[in-house]
């Protein structure tokens, strides 16, 4: 396929799935029950956090999760209790649990309180064309309270070479503003061109099979590969492809 057919044919399929139909299936679902901006944010990064592994068991664990933050996230987070964090004791995901759950709640609280709120630390950390040192600064602010070593995997990091899917994919929905209602566009301060793809499983076999990355691992490494390819075919708006790299491999098993 020619770069010119390759664009037109990924164009159509980013727009293809990049509507509000694609809310009801997706993990972005969650944040979009909220209208206030920390709300979503919280939303956003809690359930980014856990969606990994069964789609189903991703949104009935997130819907779990904003229930014990009784549905005022940022409330939440700022003003609870020891006692009130007791209740997080039962909660589970795969290997994150409610001791991973409540160091998250202080860490969130630490970074409002004290650094101005998730968006700050991204524009502060940000680099022209690239968010994922961004993301590595994010990890060391959200870990500089006493934690437990295991939480710390649950945040991944793209300088020890991680493809930082989950956080990536926060990231879009924070920054990319779609004018089709799924991404939220709430942070200004921040372009749609200094993102990077979730690179997952799906988005990765398809992304082989059209050319666009020829790296086996799905690593930090892949992601700049997949990335630069990207940013030709669109530079300002290169992750709106990521609606099309997994739509083909979910939806359409291509």
């Amino acid at each position: 396929m020619k770069k010119s057919e390759l664009k037109s044919f990924l164009d159509f399929k980013a727009e293809q799935y990049n509507t509000p139909e694609f809310i009801a299936t997706d993990p972005v679902q969650i944040p979009h029950q909220f209208s206030k901006q920390e709300d979503i944010e919280i939303a956003g990064f809690l359930t980014a956090t856990i969606a990994w592994g069964n789609r189903k068991s991703i949104l009935n664990n997130a819907n779990r999760l904003m229930d014990l933050l009784e549905r005022s996230p940022h409330d939440f987070v700022i003003n609870h209790s020891e006692n009130d964090l007791k209740k997080m004791a039962n909660f589970v995901h795969r290997t994150f649990n409610g001791l991973d759950l409540e160091y998250f709640i202080k860490a969130l609280q630490n970074i409002y309180l004290k650094h101005s709120g998730i968006e700050n630390i991204f524009i502060k950390y940000a680099e022209a064309d690239n968010l994922q040192p961004a993301i590595h600064q994010f990890k060391k602010i959200f870990f500089e309270l006493p934690h437990l070593s295991r939480t710390e995997k649950h945040v991944s990091d793209p300088l020890k070479n991680s493809a930082a899917k989950r956080i990536n994919m926060y990231l879009r929905w924070m920054v990319r503003k779609d004018n089709c209602g799924v991404d939220f566009g709430l942070w200004n301060a921040l372009k749609p061109s200094q993102l990077s793809c979730p690179l997952d499983v799906h988005s990765g076999n398809v992304a082989r099979k059209l050319n666009l990355l020829k790296r086996k691992q799905n690593d930090a490494k892949a992601l700049q590969e997949l990335d630069a390819a990207l940013r030709k075919l669109d530079p300002k708006d290169p992750v709106k492809y990521d609606f099309a790299l997994f739509g083909l491999g979910v939806f359409e098993k291509y």
